[in-house]
């Protein structure tokens, strides 16, 4: 049985720190933070997708147990009471026993949902209660990077003081497919993440977004031609989705991505990077001419940092990829 409903000592807490906020004991000096992510990343699309159920508390709970991965990715949504919850699709139809709009319901209907197991990936899993977007942050804040995608922009702003009231505004990516939103994250301090199709980075200028963006993701599937230019764009880093394969990771790191975005880490963490002095000598050239990821924003912590979490490989064995 794989199903995770315990997480031993995650729950531990210290005495409150600024604004009242609890501070986890395995913080330590402060929580992990961007400026401790190595010089190539693995973000656990919602939670590794092809190894975990996406977006359940269990699947994220088991990303973080194995550290295959340095950053956690969730999808976020609103209910129709204001609460943020954590589900990709507009409709519960696709992931849960339920049906229906996701935000038609309130906090007391989402207690009552349940996502329903899926077929094709490893373990035993049980039916469970989807999280919300605070028990995510309660859960993994500081612990691990989170990525969190605002698929309901007017969200934003509620996002943002829930990050900034826990302390994690450095630990926090604010993911989104519009410029737009993205330069509002940026400018109510939080670590702005764009995504961007291979169909809209054939007219994309990317460089127009340095100032504001400070991880650029993009589509794997995109022409050589448009990834350099984002490479080359001046924004801190570069990550590629939806990556499930090494030959896809090996060939987006050649480019000179310094990171991608999987539903397979174990796969890919346990896999030899063909290519991989190429692949360093290019991430160390971005680095030398880069600023610093991130430190335009507010919150920045320069003691008490934890170091970057090792990978390991894990025994689970992942029976499909596309």
């Amino acid at each position: 049985m794989v199903t995770r409903t315990v997480l031993t000592g995650l729950t531990a807490l210290a005495l409150a720190g600024p604004a009242g906020v609890l501070t986890p004991l395995e913080w330590g000096g402060g929580p992990l933070t961007v400026d401790a992510l190595p010089p190539i990343v693995y973000t656990a699309h919602r939670g590794g997708a092809l190894e975990v159920p996406e977006n359940s508390m269990s699947g994220l709970m088991a990303a973080f147990e194995r550290r295959t991965a340095q950053v956690i990715d969730v999808d976020t949504r609103m209910l129709r009471d204001g609460t943020l919850v954590v589900m990709h699709d507009a409709t519960l139809d696709r992931t849960t026993y339920a049906r229906g709009p996701v935000r038609g319901l309130t906090l007391r209907e989402w207690q009552r949902v349940r996502l329903r197991p899926p077929t094709g990936v490893p373990g035993r899993w049980r039916a469970e209660r989807p999280p919300t977007v605070a028990e995510v942050l309660d859960r993994f804040g500081g612990r691990v990077m989170l990525m969190l995608e605002a698929k309901d922009p007017q969200s934003l702003a509620r996002l943002g003081t829930m990050i900034h009231t826990r302390g994690l505004a450095r630990s926090v990516f604010v993911n989104t497919n519009k410029p737009w939103v993205a330069r509002r994250a940026h400018h109510l301090g939080l670590l702005a993440q764009l995504w961007r199709s291979r169909t809209q980075l054939r007219t994309d200028r990317p460089r127009d977004w340095a100032s504001f963006v400070d991880v650029l993701d993009v589509d794997y599937k995109a022409r050589d031609a448009d990834l350099l230019r984002a490479v080359n764009s001046g924004i801190p880093r570069v990550w590629a989705h939806t990556v499930t394969t090494p030959r896809q990771r090996d060939r987006v790191l050649r480019l000179g991505c310094d990171g991608v975005i999987t539903d397979a880490p174990g796969l890919l963490s346990r896999t030899p990077i063909k290519g991989r002095a190429k692949a360093a000598r290019t991430t160390a050239a971005r680095a030398a001419v880069r600023p610093a990821a991130g430190r335009r924003g507010v919150g920045q912590r320069g003691v008490g940092q934890r170091g970057a979490m090792p990978y390991r490989a894990y025994s689970t064995r992942v029976s499909v990829y596309s």
